[in-house]
């Protein structure tokens, strides 16, 4: 099957549109309050992150024991927890601002944040591509992606859930 151009310009288009959310967001002045029903967002961000990490371990199993059926449903439903997350993501951050670190390990966090967030903002366009390919059937092309995005996508998010047990201490709420 043919690639649709118009959907890899989607594709490149949406991850453009979440980079400059992204950017924007942390540009924009905080709100002046948050709404209590934001206070439980960093632990639904965990649950979400640590959902993916288990659908995408059930997806390589899936596939590895030729359950195709199973393996696209796992693979759509992190593909829609982490829409949620992401949509979740922008919202807090919009009320909330950063959340500062105070512990100990800063070494360690850092490094932890830091590869979580740039490894997050490279693989989103690939883990799409990945997606999208394995969707319409060009397999030996979903194959070549998800050989380097499906091990950058499950990091992402276990350093997802490891930034939110660095951060849990320091939520101000």
């Amino acid at each position: 099957m043919k690639e649709d151009k118009r959907i890899i310009w989607g594709i490149w288009a949406f991850t453009a549109v979440v980079y400059i959310l992204v950017i924007i967001l942390h540009e924009l002045p905080q709100a002046e309050y948050m709404p209590s029903w934001m206070t439980g967002a960093p632990r639904f961000h965990a649950v979400l992150n640590g959902s993916c990490t288990l659908f995408l371990l059930a997806s390589l199993w899936s596939i590895k024991n030729k359950k195709i059926g199973l393996h696209k449903t796992f693979n759509t439903a992190a593909m829609l927890f982490s829409l949620i997350f992401l949509l979740s993501y922008v919202v807090f951050h919009y009320f909330s601002g950063d959340t500062v670190y105070g512990g100990e390990y800063k070494s360690l966090y850092y490094f932890v944040l830091i590869s979580h967030v740039v490894l997050a903002a490279l693989s989103l366009p690939f883990i799409l591509l990945a997606y999208y390919r394995g969707y319409t059937g060009a397999i030996d092309k979903h194959k070549k992606l998800v050989r380097f995005t499906y091990p950058v996508w499950l990091y992402v998010t276990i350093t997802g859930v490891l930034v939110y047990l660095f951060l849990q201490p320091y939520y101000a709420f």
